[in-house]
Formats: C-alpha cells, sequence, structure tokens
C-alpha cells in the first residue's frame, strides 16, 4: 500500500486495485499517476495474480485531474507539460497492457481521467447512479491523454456523443457507449467484480495474457503514434487562451466567458 493506493490480494490471486485518495474523491495527482505505474510495473511481474479489480474508496471512483495538479500546469512551461501528460499517458498504458484482466468496479462518479481508467479496464461494472463525463471541455480543455483509449473502448461514433460537449451521462447510457459491460446493484458491486474475477481461476494464466496482448495486436486501436499526438494536443491547448480562462473561472468559481447556460 502507498500513501495513494492499496492493494490487496487473496491467497487465490484475485487483486484488489483500490484508488485511494477519497478525501479529493481519488482525483488523479501526481503522486497517485506514479503510484499506478509502479504497481502496473510489479504486475507484470506477478505469475501469481489471476485478476485484478480496480475500484475507488470513498465517494467516487475518480474525479478526473487533481486541482493542484492543474494549477501547477498552468504556471509550467511547454516542456514541463509534456513531461507530466506522458506521465500520465505512461501510466493508462502500463494499466491497459498488464497481462492479468483488468476489471473495473465503478461507483459514485468518473470524470476525465476516471473515464480513461475505466476505457482501460477489460470489463467494467457499475452502479445504476454512477455518472460519468468528459468534461474537459467546459474548462477549455481536451480529453487528450485518455482519447486514444476512449475511442478504443467506444468507437469513434458513440465517443463524438460524449467526447466533445461535456455533458455528464449515467450508467445506462454508458453501456450504450460501450464504456460500461453491466450495471449492478449498488449493494452487489464488488461481490459481482469478485465472481467476475473468479471466471479466471480456471484459466491458464499464460493463455489469458498472450489473448489479452492479441487482442490488443488485432485491434490496432492504441499506438505509440497516437499517444504521442494525444500528449502533444493536450500541451498545445494548455497554452491556448480558452485553457487558461476555463481553468482560472474554474478556481474563481464563476462562469467562463463563453457559458451561455441561464
Amino acid at each position: 500500500m502507498t500513501n495513494t493506493i492499496k492493494v490487496e490480494a487473496d491467497s487465490r490471486g484475485i487483486v484488489q486495485l483500490r484508488l485511494n485518495r477519497r478525501e479529493k474523491r481519488n482525483a488523479l495527482s501526481a503522486e497517485m499517476i506514479a503510484d499506478l505505474t509502479a504497481f502496473a510495473s510489479m504486475a507484470n511481474e506477478r505469475r501469481d495474480w489471476r485478476a485484478i479489480i480496480l475500484s475507488g474508496e470513498g465517494a467516487a471512483f475518480c474525479a478526473g485531474g487533481d486541482l493542484d495538479w492543474m494549477r501547477q500546469q498552468m504556471a509550467a512551461d511547454r516542456a514541463t507539460r509534456i513531461t507530466e501528460a506522458r506521465k500520465l499517458a505512461h501510466m493508462l498504458g502500463a494499466l491497459n497492457s498488464l497481462p492479468q484482466p483488468l476489471i473495473g468496479a465503478i461507483h459514485g462518479s468518473a470524470f476525465g481521467g476516471g473515464v480513461g481508467m475505466a476505457c482501460i479496464c477489460d470489463l467494467v461494472l457499475a452502479t445504476p447512479d454512477t455518472l460519468f463525463g468528459l468534461t474537459e471541455t467546459r474548462l477549455g480543455l481536451i480529453p487528450a491523454t485518455v482519447g486514444p483509449y476512449v475511442v478504443a473502448r467506444m468507437g469513434e461514433g458513440s465517443a463524438r456523443r460524449v467526447f466533445m460537449s461535456g455533458k455528464r451521462f449515467a450508467a445506462p447510457e454508458a453501456v450504450e457507449l460501450g464504456l460500461v459491460s453491466r450495471v449492478v446493484g449498488d449493494g452487489t458491486l464488488m461481490a459481482e467484480a469478485i465472481a467476475e474475477a473468479e471466471l479466471y481461476l480456471a484459466t491458464a494464466p499464460g493463455a489469458v495474457a498472450s489473448a489479452k496482448a492479441l487482442v490488443r495486436a488485432l485491434s490496432g486501436s492504441v499506438d505509440s503514434g497516437k499517444i504521442e499526438e494525444s500528449i502533444i494536443a493536450l500541451a498545445d491547448t494548455w497554452e491556448q487562451d480558452e485553457a487558461r480562462e476555463g481553468v482560472a473561472a474554474f478556481f474563481e468559481k464563476r462562469k467562463p466567458r463563453w457559458d451561455r447556460l441561464t
């Protein structure tokens, strides 16, 4: 266990990976990104781990980017922004390519980077009242580093429905979009996730890892070129006036100049 994540493995090899910044609604800080990257490196060496369940402590799965991290990005130069974006992209890529199946157990809300975390799971369960949203455009930003995984998960047509609008959508629509696999009851989320993980106890772990790698190779959806393009796109967006205005408005608790909603 670290400051930002909890890791528990049972005797059968079912691992629970919990985001553990409950006071921040599990927002992705630089420390959490580093801890998740380190976890992925460790998981790659654990042949006794048969399946991993990803969830969040507290009231929400993941609120997206950490506010302090956002402030730092506004003050940083371009090279620093690219470096930080690359760390996030590397973390998502490392979890996406785990040899073990990754099962998401999503509750409360998943916004921005939280949607990206859901998209790298092999199967996603969510409670009926869970809210999702790629809300970056409300801040003058774009869902860049999560973008390759969102499009890979939903397909271009479904992604276009929610990628730019900043809308929040509930679990049933997330199923329709291909983001969520099944909606389960509030009180049964973890039990259902464990039941899904238990299916892999009867499978050969090496074959599962090879099959998962083959699915990624056959789809060709996410490659290094697309990941690098998403990193540069995010750095470019941070330099625009809209980003400065949107982030400033957020911290000042006012509407940005483009908001025409009454």
